[in-house]
């Protein structure tokens, strides 16, 4: 049955008085996040991580801890809640005509083009506008759902996501245990059958494209810091397996997130308009339980998960890692404490400077986050100034700690003459087919 339009429904991009400020501060707040979990992926080596996550006397493993139990994640699962709240804001006003959905499924088609050349041009394959704009197709569907049903599928589209995992994972290590075996065959100089021949191939291909041994991650390094066609060849590839044979593995974990941020709006906790005292039981219920719970993931993997031949070791033992199971329930409970301790505070007269900077930070947040890849790559590949492997872990966080800066200053400067970032200002073109106004009447 087709949905009846609302009275004087506009199909135009959400006026500047009527966003919702509070939603700009959280994506603001996130996008700076994932910068955090996104730049070792661009400046550190295969297993460079191994020389401190061991090492307590390490200030790199402090720094890696806080990071891990803080925002490994969480940041990721904060702007997927905020997207998921995207969808409503973007039909709010318009009404739920035919015309809307045209306009979304546009918007998402662009989103996903963006991915591609975002992961394939700049070279940045930790990109997620592609799986976002996959995630917000099927999305949509759920739009007029109730929030409790929504949050009822969190968990089944969490199993899907652990249960996907798992045979993945199981898959993963047949191969590991039938090239072990044939391994040892060869080391005792006995002929190899036909599939223990295929079990060596099939292993040394995981190696090329998950798993590298020690002599693949220093030609890794060397193809990093090489020039731009080397650098493509290497990545392409591996951004390509993430867009197409693996897509259906990393898309629940989004799209969990997303309904989340679904059913947050409709109750009014992503808007800012509980109470005090709620948001307040949700810091202390998301930190009480769930900081507990990432304390132990981490020692666990401190004390079993230090080194390649560790994780594989285990692999060869474990047919299926519980403890897995911790991550989906730690990240949620914590990323709530986070976004309401977010929200109380913004409520509050404290930082109120720092969160109009947030405010435009997120309204720009396509822009910055594009924005990041570009300084990134240019500043550690191989064809810019050629950083990648050179800086300590906590030193690479200099480096974010200056693109944060950066951009709390620049973004709200940009939209006092502005009214979009230009990539927002972009989008908005194409997903409306018209040339949105783009300079502020002062």
């Amino acid at each position: 049955m087709e949905d009846k339009p609302t009275a004087n429904a506009i199909a135009a991009p959400v006026s500047e008085t009527s966003r919702l400020k509070v939603i700009d501060a959280l994506r603001g707040v996130a996008l700076l996040g994932i910068l955090l979990m996104n730049i070792p992926g661009f400046s550190m080596p295969n297993y460079s991580f191994e020389t401190f996550t061991n090492d307590p006397s390490n200030v790199n493993f402090w720094v890696y801890a806080v990071i891990s139990i803080f925002f490994e994640g969480k940041m990721r699962a904060l702007f997927g809640m905020v997207f998921g709240a995207g969808v409503l804001l973007f039909i709010a006003n318009k009404g739920a005509c035919k015309s809307t959905h045209i306009l979304f499924y546009r918007r998402m088609f662009w989103l996903v083009l963006f991915g591609l050349i975002h992961a394939h041009l700049i070279l940045w394959i930790g990109d997620i506008l592609y799986l976002y704009g996959v995630c917000g197709i099927i999305l949509y569907l759920f739009r007029n759902v109730k929030p409790k049903y929504l949050v009822m599928g969190i968990p089944l589209v969490a199993i899907m996501d652990f249960v996907g995992g798992t045979v993945f994972y199981k898959d993963l290590r047949v191969k590991r245990l039938e090239y072990v075996d044939a391994i040892k065959v060869q080391t005792a100089g006995q002929t190899l059958t036909d599939a223990q021949t295929k079990a060596l191939t099939e292993w040394r291909e995981v190696e090329k494209t998950m798993i590298p041994n020690r002599e693949d991650a220093k030609e890794n390094t060397e193809k990093m810091k090489s020039d731009y066609a080397t650098v493509a060849s290497y990545l392409r590839p591996m951004a390509f397996d993430g867009q197409t044979k693996y897509l259906l593995l990393s898309i629940w974990d989004s799209l969990a997130l997303m309904l989340l941020g679904l059913a947050l709006y409709k109750w009014g906790f992503i808007t800012g308009t509980w109470t005090k005292k709620d948001y307040w039981t949700v810091v202390k219920i998301g930190y009480g339980i769930g900081i507990p719970l990432v304390l132990y993931s981490f020692y666990f993997n401190f004390t079993h998960y230090s080194t390649l031949e560790a994780n594989l070791a285990r692999m060869e033992v474990t047919p299926m890692e519980w403890t897995g199971l911790i991550y989906p329930f730690q990240r949620i409970l914590i990323v709530m404490g986070h976004a309401a301790s977010i929200i109380l505070l913004y409520k509050s007269d404290i930082l109120q400077g720092l969160f109009r900077r947030l405010e435009a930070v997120g309204q720009m947040a396509f822009t910055n986050y594009i924005t990041h890849s570009v300084i990134c790559t240019f500043f550690f590949f191989g064809y810019g100034l050629n950083y990648f492997g050179e800086l300590e872990y906590y030193q690479i966080y200099f480096v974010a700690l200056a693109i944060w800066f950066m951009q709390l200053i620049i973004s709200p400067i940009w939209l006092d003459y502005f009214r979009f970032g230009p990539l927002e200002w972009l989008w908005r073109s194409l997903t409306y087919w018209k040339i949105q106004a783009f300079k502020k009447n002062h």
